[in-house]
C-alpha cells in the first residue's frame, strides 16, 4: 500500500474509532463472534402479555436477520421481579438478555427487599417500544356506551367493581390507583401473575376492568372481546382513532405510558452489548416489526445505552412519587 493510501486508511480508521467509541471499536474487531449460538431472552411475565406482544415478533426478526435464534424464556411472578432477578444473576456472557418493562421502574418502590437493582445489576441496551395505557372493560359486565357513562357506573358502585392487573406493583396496578385518585372513585384491585392471565379473566368476565398497555389489549379490542373506554395522554392513538384520550374526558394529568426495553446482566462484554443493540435495532426496524408496532399503537423509541439508563432512572423516581402519593401496597 503506498503512503497516501495508507494514510487515508489510517485516518478513516481513526475517525471510525472516534465515532463508535470503545464499544464500537470492539465490535469492529469481533463482528462475527456474537451471536455464535442461540440467545435466551428472559421475559418476566407469562406468555400472552404485553411484553410477549413485542418480544416474540422481535425474536422472529432477530432470528431471520442474525441467523441465530432468540429464545423467549417466560419467567413470571411477583410483578416481573422474579424474572428480573433470574436475568440479573445469569452468566454475563452475552447469551442471556432480559426484556423488562415500565413495571421494573416501579418495583423498587413496591418491593423493599429486591435481590437485584435494575439500575446497577443490569446493563441497559435499548428501549424497543412505548405504548399508551388503555382503560378496557368486559362489555357484558360494563354496559356503559362511553367513558362518561362508565365513570358514572363506577361512582355509583364504590368497591363493587374490580380491576385486574399483571400483579401488585406493576404499571397496571399503579395506573388503576392513579385513576382512582384522579376520579375520586374506588375499584377493587385483583392482582394476577402477568397481563396474560389478567386479560384472560377480563375476557371471561371474571373481572370488570383493566388498565392495560395498548399493545396487549389491541387484538382483543379489535376482536370485540373487550371494549376501550379511553387511552391515556393528551392525544388519540392512530391505531384506535375512535377511542378518546384522557385529556378529552377531563383527565389531563392521566398520562401513563407502558414501555419495554432490553437489558443484559452486569459484566456482559462490551462487544456483545453493542452487537445486541445493533441486532435488536435491525429486528425492530423491519417492515414486519413496524407493522406489529403500528397495529398495537406503539412507537419504537430506539433509545440506547446510557441514555436508556437515564430514562429508567427518571422513571424510577417518577413512580416512587406515585406510589407514595397513592399509598399503594403489595397485596
Amino acid at each position: 500500500m503506498n503512503q497516501p493510501i495508507q494514510r487515508r486508511a489510517l485516518l478513516r480508521a481513526a475517525a471510525a474509532s472516534a465515532v463508535l467509541g470503545p464499544i464500537g471499536s470492539q465490535v469492529a474487531r469481533a463482528q462475527s463472534t456474537w451471536p455464535s449460538r442461540p440467545v435466551t431472552m428472559v421475559v418476566p411475565f407469562p406468555a400472552g402479555g404485553g411484553t410477549d406482544a413485542f418480544a416474540r415478533p422481535m425474536a422472529a426478526s432477530f432470528a431471520r436477520l442474525s441467523g441465530k435464534a432468540l429464545v423467549i424464556d417466560n419467567r413470571g411472578g411477583a410483578g416481573g421481579t422474579v424474572g428480573a432477578s433470574i436475568a440479573a444473576k445469569a452468566a454475563p456472557d452475552g447469551y442471556t438478555l432480559f426484556m423488562g418493562a415500565v413495571h421494573h421502574s416501579i418495583a423498587p418502590s413496591m418491593y423493599p427487599k429486591l435481590d437485584y437493582n435494575i439500575e446497577t445489576d443490569l446493563v441497559p441496551l435499548i428501549l424497543v417500544a412505548s405504548v399508551p395505557q388503555v382503560v378496557v372493560v368486559n362489555p357484558k359486565n360494563i354496559t356503559a356506551p362511553d367513558f362518561k357513562a362508565f365513570l358514572a357506573q363506577v361512582k355509583a358502585n364504590p368497591g363493587k367493581l374490580n380491576y385486574a392487573s399483571a400483579g401488585s406493583g406493576t404499571s397496571h396496578h399503579l395506573a388503576g390507583e392513579l385513576f382512582k385518585q384522579q376520579t375520586n372513585t374506588f375499584i377493587t384491585h385483583i392482582p394476577y401473575r402477568g397481563a396474560g392471565p389478567a386479560l384472560a379473566d377480563l375476557i371471561a368476565g371474571n373481572v370488570d376492568v383493566m388498565f392495560d398497555g395498548l399493545g396487549s389489549s389491541a387484538g382483543h379490542i379489535k376482536g370485540g372481546r373487550i371494549k376501550p373506554m379511553m387511552v391515556s395522554g393528551a392525544k388519540r392513538n392512530p391505531a384506535f382513532p375512535d377511542v378518546p384520550c384522557a385529556a378529552e374526558v377531563g383527565l389531563p394529568q392521566y398520562n401513563v405510558t407502558t414501555w419495554y426495553g432490553v437489558w443484559a446482566p452486569k459484566g456482559t462484554p462490551a462487544d456483545a452489548q453493542a452487537r445486541a443493540i445493533e441486532e435488536i435495532r435491525k429486528a425492530c426496524s423491519t417492515d414486519e416489526a413496524k407493522g406489529v408496532w403500528a397495529a398495537q399503537g406503539a412507537e419504537f423509541p430506539d433509545i440506547t445505552g446510557p441514555a436508556f439508563g437515564q430514562f429508567v432512572s427518571a422513571e424510577v423516581r417518577k413512580w416512587a412519587q406515585v406510589v407514595k402519593a397513592s399509598g399503594a401496597k403489595l397485596e
